[in-house]
């Protein structure tokens, strides 16, 4: 198999990339929640304490688990010249731009003990009073009362964004909001510069491109069919140039875009939040969706060389999805059709489902109607307890990246 390979997100699970909740949910503060998108503060050891349930379950049902701290910590272990870039780098795009503040801030992140102990204070947010030396020089210091020399990063634990695994080869988002955009630094540097994945792979987007992309957007329908959603964090001319990059750059095997237009709100989110695939015939979908999609299909136009041809459709998901896939579809309502309880549990990713198998999925098991009728359904269901990471507003898949499916 190769060192990347996902062409369904239904495929038996092998190896997984997680990102373990750090100090960045405690540099949270009510003041600034909005800004750093989330709606509640979680408390920290008992978000570890879910998230380690979560690895646990992937680990017994013999998936491999590797936390994005540790790839990152091997990349840059590889060289000294290599650590200093990504310090640099890292520094560029936090906004440190005061040469003497960013010659103490160097100092302090080379101080650290170990690679991964310096990695996990730039994920967990860096305060000037940890700082050695850190006093007030510019205007800006005298003025603001602002306690972070770089902000932290507390949705990181939501892995699912900054990257997608496509076939063989990753989409590299380019994130929304200047709150993300940082996130995608580290896995950039994994796949360009470990030894394990550089030189061996396509990127089909970069997170230097112009308009964004990211990867709770992008469903892997089929070896030869993808989902993307055009939302509030995915750019109509972004699709078009991933999909140009697919199509004739890389003359993959995929033949196919869907991208699907959804509402450009931080409700829906990402498409993966409107529907996941629960099995070969099986979809959940958001309590609100089930009505008549606008659907752009994206192929290689024949009459233009390196042109896209785009079709619209406007019809139900499932006759959408039983088009495609050739196949008929049963969608699965969030909450069923009770209109409270379907509206909590959306509330709560219950539609945010990760499969591990073909009708084999992992849930938040605060959503117990929802679960209850994947059960019914045929579906096998494996519920974690979610009090504190759901209030990130994000749910299983959201919080994980498979690397490595079986097809």
């Amino acid at each position: 198999m190769n060192i990347l390979n996902v062409n369904s997100e239904i495929g038996k699970l092998k190896k997984v990339l997680l990102h373990r909740p750090g100090k960045e949910l405690e540099n949270l503060n009510p003041e600034w929640l909005e800004r750093l998108l989330f709606d509640d503060i979680p408390w920290l050891e008992l978000a570890q304490k879910e998230h380690d349930e979560f690895a646990n379950l992937f680990r017994k049902n013999d998936v491999e688990v590797v936390y994005l701290a540790d790839l990152i910590s091997e990349t840059l272990n590889q060289s000294k010249e290599l650590k200093l870039q990504f310090i640099s780098q890292f520094l560029n795009e936090a906004h440190v731009v005061s040469e003497t503040l960013r010659l103490v801030v160097t100092e302090y992140l080379n101080s650290f003990d170990s690679t991964k102990e310096m990695i996990e204070k730039t994920m967990a947010g860096i305060r000037k009073n940890e700082v050695p030396n850190w006093t007030k020089r510019t205007l800006t210091d005298y003025i603001g009362d602002y306690p972070f020399v770089c902000d932290p990063m507390p949705n990181l634990y939501f892995t699912r964004d900054p990257f997608s695994t496509i076939g063989n080869g990753i989409s590299m988002s380019k994130m929304f909001t200047v709150t993300r955009s940082r996130e995608t630094i580290y896995s950039d540097y994994i796949f360009k510069y470990h030894n394990q994945y550089k030189n061996k792979l396509n990127y089909y987007y970069d997170r230097n491109q112009p308009f964004s992309l990211e990867g709770g957007d992008i469903l892997v329908l089929s070896d030869k069919i993808l989902a993307v959603g055009v939302s509030q964090r995915s750019h109509p001319i972004a699709i078009e140039a991933f999909a140009k990059n697919l199509l004739y750059k890389y003359n993959t095997n995929f033949e196919t875009i869907l991208a699907f237009d959804i509402p450009k709100s931080r409700a829906f989110m990402h498409l993966d939040t409107v529907f996941t695939r629960v099995d070969y015939d099986k979809f959940t979908l958001h309590n609100k969706m089930d009505n008549p999609f606008k659907v752009y299909e994206l192929t290689k136009d024949s009459n233009r060389v390196g042109k896209l041809k785009v079709k619209q459709i406007y019809d139900k998901l499932d006759n959408i999805l039983s088009k495609y896939l050739d196949q008929s579809v049963k969608l699965i309502p969030c909450g069923g059709g009770d209109e409270i309880i379907s509206s909590r549990e959306q509330w709560n990713d219950g539609a945010n489902t990760l499969a591990i198998a073909p009708g084999e999925v992992i849930v938040y098991a605060r959503n117990y109607v929802t679960n209850s009728i994947l059960e019914s359904h045929g579906v096998k269901v494996h519920a974690i307890a979610s009090s504190e990471l759901s209030r990130g507003r994000g749910g299983p898949r959201c919080m994980s990246m498979p690397l490595l499916r079986e097809d």
